[in-house]
């Protein structure tokens, strides 16, 4: 049974069963001065924890728990391991906080669509799983001037010589693209 249950108990036994305050207490094991004191809210009490603690997370975001702790004691502050991670847990910075995944910065180049055939192709490499978890994957060579899919090779493996393989063999029949485009990357061919 939880203190604040307790006390609700406790009050139920003194105002409307007209019982002692000092045996009420002994019947539901909860101290005198527990149910004189009224119970203090945990946001007020911890108010100056959880300010102190956002203010550190607001400025390291990368920082976990300990370090956030140990800057807190170097700012003075003597509070207990064991409370200060009350609150932190309390305020969910326990839990994985996500960034934004930066990718390198590249010029970037607009996506016209060629005119002719023949003229861009793009390569791309896709993923999937069969229904018993094993896992594929395809190489999609496209000619951006129909939409065409040139080759999809699929395998569970597609090393750089099978690439190379299946390039040649489509410059053999169609013959050699102006241009290739392999994530957004545009090549020019040699």
């Amino acid at each position: 049974m939880t203190p604040s249950a307790k006390r609700e108990v406790l009050g139920m036994l003194v105002h409307e069963h007209g019982v002692a305050v000092r045996r009420a207490c002994q019947a539901v094991r909860l101290s005198r001065a527990a149910y004189y004191r009224p119970p203090r809210d945990r946001l007020l009490r911890d108010g100056d924890v959880v300010t102190a603690l956002n203010d550190v997370v607001g400025r390291h975001s990368r920082w976990g728990f300990w370090k956030c702790f140990h800057r807190l004691r170097r700012a003075g502050h003597r509070w207990n391991h064991k409370r200060v991670y009350r609150v932190y847990c309390a305020l969910r910075l326990n839990l994985p906080r996500r960034t934004k995944r930066r990718l390198p910065t590249r010029l970037r180049q607009p996506l016209v669509a060629p005119t002719r055939l023949n003229e861009t192709w793009a390569l791309d490499f896709m993923a999937d799983a069969l229904y018993d978890g094993r896992r594929f994957r395809t190489l999609n060579v496209i000619d951006e001037g129909n939409r065409e899919a040139l080759a999809i090779e699929v395998g569970t493996s597609i090393p750089s010589a099978r690439v190379i393989r299946v390039l040649d063999d489509l410059i053999r029949v169609y013959g050699r693209p102006a241009r290739m485009r392999v994530d957004n990357v545009l090549t020019a061919s040699a």
